[in-house]
């Protein structure tokens, strides 16, 4: 076995595989960028070697920089985690020419499943169903749309190159396919160096389900059964689960066995995934799967099949890197209970999914484990760090295991309640939702269901009496508490005939609220401010009492008007940092105080609340309503309007390309554009891309 391995990793995969290695007694070397200099894994690993600046093509891409850094520090095998260089058999062929050990397949069989193309017909060959399209090497836009009509509308463009859901666009109609190629080929070359494209058919109720495999040097080769990966956005996968719902014993046999085939076909040593598409209009039917790609790695999802057969996925892969044999044979992979991973992502559902970053400035995961259940959390950021523009911008992924789906999804639901975090937008009320909404939970799923559900799923109540409630009283700083142990820093202030109320103000959807708070009888009570758009309507038409503290404690609420929502029970202590941290005990709410802000939890929903600070100027950083504004920081990559040009509500205006997607920005309302960002331009959240004329008259 090895004595010290290099991780050409980041975040949660990397921290993931330094715990199997230390669990092994093996030494491991982390490599790094300038942004990650502070980051988890480089923290957790016995070494660390800065391999570049933050973007990616200077440090994590950067073969030779990694290779030098295991050299440097005598690790005697490199293991590429996923993404990055992971399937970049170039990258194999250096590391294995340097004297040491790929912790994966070899360069050939890399080569052989790269390319979806290629992969399809070498599938076909080996007698492994494929999806019907056309796989050739012509790319002239011609013949591709020759092709896609002699396939039948509607058709899916797909990069030949990667995986991920990049380079990828349906197509319904002949019209919009020289639209939908160009776009899928700029994405492909973005993210992969390769805009050659496949077209298929697209399948109508499409299931994602996929099988894990492994291979060793002695020929042997077995799966681990499948995952379904069906719950997708923008084709990238949201929640996983194994094994599939509704999976017949006479599809997963036929399903394994041509897994199998497919590794063996190649000689496949190692971890990898073999992603099939299933139409499931009829029910999961033996002769409806067909061969998608192979992902030559360890999957992101691969936590779910870990919970099903209690294996370390991660420990198989260094032995078998190793050289041994397969740690156990096809008939002692034993199936037990059900599994769901969800991805947490700093991201804005609620816009399309638009990645998000900001500082974690509060992160609070699962600390009660649902009876029957078994949970995990693979993360690789800790409260404090930044999501930054320059990689994916997953926070964690949430692991949940029960004897059934049932209990396995009660469970994850549970995480999701759990769950907070403050300072980036993140995508928990999502998942939340998309747990518990009843076709998911019945395993009635396609890759289509979050695409026709979508704004269900991503809308977000208005914040209820209880939090807006929750969130002045916190912004008044009431319930604080007295600052030193001196009697009179305690009094909360003096009237003759009445406590002297508080009024906060606070911004929520770009709508100023007011609130009064103060003290009467014992209890703390908040109330609508005057002159504000907080109406009693918002917030009930009572005050909010809370009691006072006593005994050195924060108080419970009292028993509340109608109109107040209380919430489970929790009572708070306030942090070193000022945080408020859960305890046991009361109903307040919790929330996370950070600067400028308030972000109050109502289970898996956050909302957060500006604090404005009513010594500042009153003059907006915003702007008016005649620009437009960067959503995220990116790259301009494709501009469609021109200064002087007359435009229309809903009207692209141009693509901003942010971690290796594409996203189009278009018109807010109808003008004439009077400035408009440069194609080529990089770009920072905020950045004013367009500006609208004032015309005559106005």
């Amino acid at each position: 076995m090895f004595q010290k391995i290099l991780i050409a990793n980041r975040g949660e995969i990397a921290c993931r595989i330094i715990r199997t290695a230390r669990r092994m007694g093996i030494a491991t070397v982390a490599v790094y960028s300038d942004a990650d200099a502070h980051a988890l894994h480089v923290e957790m690993a016995d070494e660390a070697v800065r391999i570049g600046a933050a973007p990616v093509g200077e440090s994590y891409l950067v073969a030779d920089n990694i290779i030098e850094a295991a050299r440097m520090r005598g690790a005697e095998a490199i293991h590429p985690g996923y993404g990055f260089l992971s399937e970049n058999p170039d990258f194999v062929d250096k590391v294995v020419a340097a004297g040491l050990t790929f912790i994966g397949p070899s360069a050939a069989s890399i080569r052989a499943m790269g390319l979806k193309d290629a992969a399809k017909r070498l599938m076909e060959k080996a007698g492994v169903p494929v999806v019907p399209g056309y796989h050739g090497e012509a790319q002239d836009i011609v013949l591709l749309a020759s092709k896609a009509r002699e396939i039948g509308y509607p058709v899916l463009i797909k990069a030949r190159a990667g995986g991920g859901g990049k380079g990828m666009r349906r197509v319904d109609n002949p019209d919009d396919f020289a639209e939908a190629l160009s776009g899928a080929r700029r994405e492909a070359k973005a993210a992969f160096g390769d805009d050659r494209v496949l077209v298929e058919k697209y399948v109508d109720k499409p299931r994602h389900i996929e099988v894990q495999v492994f291979g060793d040097d002695f020929g042997n080769v077995v799966h681990l059964y499948e995952r379904d990966c069906s719950a997708q956005r923008r084709h990238q996968k949201v929640i996983e689960e194994a094994p599939a719902p509704g999976m017949t014993a006479e599809l997963r046999a036929a399903m394994t066995e041509a897994a199998v085939t497919a590794a063996q076909a190649i000689a496949y040593s190692g971890a990898g995934t073999i992603e099939f598409i299933v139409d499931a209009s009829e029910g999961l039917k033996p002769d409806r799967f067909w061969f998608m790609e192979m992902n030559t790695r360890l999957q992101v999802e691969h936590p779910v099949t870990e919970m099903v057969t209690g294996l370390d996925l991660v420990e198989w892969q260094l032995r078998v890197a190793a050289g041994q044999r397969l740690p156990l044979t096809q008939d002692q992979i034993a199936l037990n209970g059900h599994a769901f991973e969800a991805r947490l992502y700093a991201e804005d559902a609620a816009k399309g999914f638009l990645p998000a970053t900001g500082t974690l400035h509060h992160l609070r995961f699962p600390a009660i484990t649902p009876a029957g259940a078994e949970i995990r959390v693979e993360t690789g950021v800790r409260e404090g760090d930044a999501i930054s523009p320059y990689y994916d911008p997953m926070i964690a992924k949430l692991v949940a295991h029960g004897p059934d789906r049932a209990a396995a999804l009660a469970a994850l639901s549970s995480m999701l309640a759990q769950t907070e975090v403050a300072g980036s937008t993140v995508n928990t009320a999502f998942l939340a939702a998309l747990a518990t909404d009843a076709d998911f939970a019945a395993g009635d799923v396609d890759t289509g269901l979050i695409g026709r559900k979508q704004q269900a799923l991503t809308a977000v109540p208005a914040p209820g009496a209880g939090v807006i409630a929750a969130a002045a009283l916190a912004a008044s700083g009431a319930e604080d508490g007295p600052v030193s142990d001196d009697p009179w820093a305690a009094l909360a202030g003096y009237a003759h005939f009445h406590a002297v109320p508080k009024r906060v103000m606070l911004k929520f959807g770009g709508e100023e609220l007011a609130a009064r708070v103060s003290v009467e009888e014992g209890r703390w009570l908040v109330a609508p401010g005057t002159n504000a758009t907080l109406s009693p309507s918002s917030v009930g038409a009572a005050p909010h009492p809370y009691p006072l503290p006593t005994n050195g404690e924060r108080g419970a609420p009292a028993s509340a008007p109608a109109s107040f929502s209380p919430f489970a029970g929790r009572r708070y202590r306030q942090g070193d940092e000022g945080q408020r941290q859960p305890n046991t005990g009361s109903n307040l709410p919790s929330l996370a105080r950070w600067p400028g802000h308030i972000t109050v939890f109502d289970g898996a929903i956050s909302y957060t609340f500006a604090v404005p600070d009513p010594l500042a100027s009153a003059d907006e950083a915003g702007g008016g309503t005649g620009s437009l504004r960067a959503p995220m920081p990116g790259l301009v990559k494709v501009v469609r309007a021109a200064v002087g040009e007359r435009v229309a509500k809903g009207q692209p205006l141009l693509i901003l390309e942010a971690m290796k997607m594409e996203h189009t920005i278009a018109a807010p309302h109808d003008g004439i554009v009077a400035e408009i960002a440069t194609e080529g331009a990089q770009v920072s959240d905020g950045t004013v891309l367009v500006r609208f004329a004032e015309e005559a008259g106005d």
